[in-house]
């Protein structure tokens, strides 16, 4: 239940996937909030040292979700040959903008040589900080990938629903329940 098999995602897998959808669409959300904030906006402060916090738990979580997919089983995908390229093509593109957008998102933040305070619980240092205009371009990098990031997104559950509806494949369904059997068998 745990472990992928070839039929299945396992519970980590699937705890893993729901987390990071979770946390990306937040940080999205807040994350585009927050540049209408005001200066004497309460959450002026507040809101980016979350948004800082919960992208730093993320790139942990997606470190350990890439090290934990390169240790298991992939379940057999469905489709045609050209989806099953285009499922890889599109889930490895996930993983890189995803990497590029909490990686730039770093790099605005420890622009100014300060560590990031995840939460008061630890602090991540500025390992690279005072290159020449590193939060503007930074900044940039962060907002398109974002963009990006959430189109990208958005198709992948889109290809979901229609593999569920359209193709009645188990794709969704081995996505949610761990315990999940296949329809084939």
């Amino acid at each position: 239940m745990w472990r992928n098999s070839r039929m299945r995602w396992g519970a980590i897998s699937i705890l893993f996937h729901w987390l990071s959808a979770l946390a990306i669409i937040g940080l999205f959300v807040l994350g585009w909030w927050m540049t209408g904030l005001g200066y004497y906006d309460s959450w002026y402060n507040q809101g980016p040292w979350v948004h800082r916090s919960i992208g730093v738990l993320l790139l942990l979580v997606t470190v350990a979700r890439i090290a934990w997919r390169l240790m298991q089983a992939t379940p057999a995908g469905e489709g045609s040959r050209l989806e099953k390229l285009a499922a890889h093509v599109g889930h490895t593109a996930l993983y890189v903008i995803l990497l590029l957008v909490l990686g730039s998102g770093y790099l605005i933040s420890t622009a100014n040589g300060r560590s990031i305070s995840v939460f008061g619980w630890f602090d991540v240092p500025a390992l690279v900080h005072g290159l020449p205009n590193q939060a503007s371009i930074a900044g940039d990098v962060h907002w398109y990938s974002a963009l990006a990031l959430v189109v990208l997104a958005a198709g992948h559950a889109l290809a979901a629903f229609k593999h569920h509806w359209v193709n009645n494949h188990d794709t969704l369904l081995r996505m949610i329940n761990p315990m999940h059997r296949s329809r084939k068998m």
